[in-house]
């Protein structure tokens, strides 16, 4: 059967389960059980955009049209490090500030300087992608996911000596939960795999405030892939959030292998945070350019991009 006549196939059972579904939603008592009627639903519209859009059900794209859980991990590079990552975040909110979309700090470890040793944030929104199809934020961030490297004078160095910094950008699907339906429910994590540890959360008003022990971190044994989440009131609540991220971390992980798998390729558990495993260059002395190594994409406005100015390289 060559390939054409596959995708008419496909098509024909495409056709005859939406017809299916369709008849089976007519019934007086569709309603009845709210869970399934919600999870046919969804069925149905994942069915029609799968016929008018081949493809767009691909396990690769499965969580495209949700929302972004970003880390920023610092690497080599100390004090200019963490600030290369609060750089990294200024610019990702600003480029999320502009498309409009939803911002929120799930846990910041934070040095003297303003600068972050790591930040995990929860972007939630919609926009357009390299398709020019309507998709979520994940959808759109996903690929900038690994090593970002910074060249610049060193503002923490008296001697005004330029150094070089790296910064890990993990961009992961924020799971949802909604009637009859567990995004990353796939995704089983035994208790005996989990290392939980609860620490003092602190609410807003400075460092007077009474502080709870809300705050969680899940440690996932087999890989050493960790949460800390303190955004949350409670600690179930943090808790829960904590094996949702958690979920993302794996569901990453088991896209990054599968895909290395497809390229007959070897991937790392852990990437190392510095020279050689970049993904894009922000070099802001001797002279400014931005480059994305991956698609060799480069502009010398490095101001404008650090402003959050993506599109160049997100388009």
């Amino acid at each position: 059967m060559n390939n054409t006549e596959q995708n008419e196939e496909k098509k024909t059972a495409l056709e005859k389960r939406i017809a299916e579904i369709e008849a089976i939603m007519q019934a007086p008592d569709f309603w009845t059980n709210r869970d399934v009627a919600q999870a046919k639903v969804k069925e149905l519209q994942n069915l029609k955009e799968e016929l008018e859009n081949p493809g767009a059900n691909d396990p690769a794209k499965k969580y495209d049209k949700g929302g972004a859980v970003m880390t920023i991990f610092s690497g080599a590079g100390g004090d200019d490090a963490e600030d290369f990552s609060a750089m990294l975040y200024r610019m990702y909110q600003k480029y999320a500030a502009k498309q409009g979309w939803g911002w929120e700090v799930i846990h910041a470890n934070e040095n003297n300087h303003g600068g972050f040793r790591n930040v995990t944030v929860e972007i939630t929104g919609s926009g357009t992608s390299l398709e020019g199809k309507k998709t979520g934020t994940y959808g759109i961030l996903k690929n900038e996911s690994g090593v970002h490297r910074l060249v610049r004078i060193s503002p923490f160095n008296a001697k005004q000596l330029r150094h070089t910094s790296f910064s890990m950008v993990e961009v992961i699907p924020k799971f949802e939960k909604t009637a009859g339906r567990v995004d990353g429910s796939e995704i089983e994590i035994p208790e005996k795999d989990l290392e939980i540890s609860i620490a003092k959360s602190g609410g807003p008003g400075g460092q007077n405030v009474n502080k709870r022990e809300t705050a969680v971190r899940i440690v996932h044994i087999p890989t050493k892939l960790s949460v800390h989440v303190t955004s949350e009131r409670s600690q179930a609540q943090n808790k829960e959030r904590a094996m949702d991220i958690l979920r993302g971390k794996l569901f990453k992980l088991q896209e990054d292998e599968r895909i290395a798998r497809e390229k007959g390729m070897y991937i790392s558990k852990t990437t190392s945070i510095d020279w050689g495993n970049q993904i894009r260059s922000y070099v802001l002395h001797p002279y400014k350019m931005v480059k994305d190594h991956r698609t060799n994409v480069e502009t010398s406005q490095a101001d404008k991009v650090l402003e959050g100015d993506l599109d160049i390289f997100l388009k």
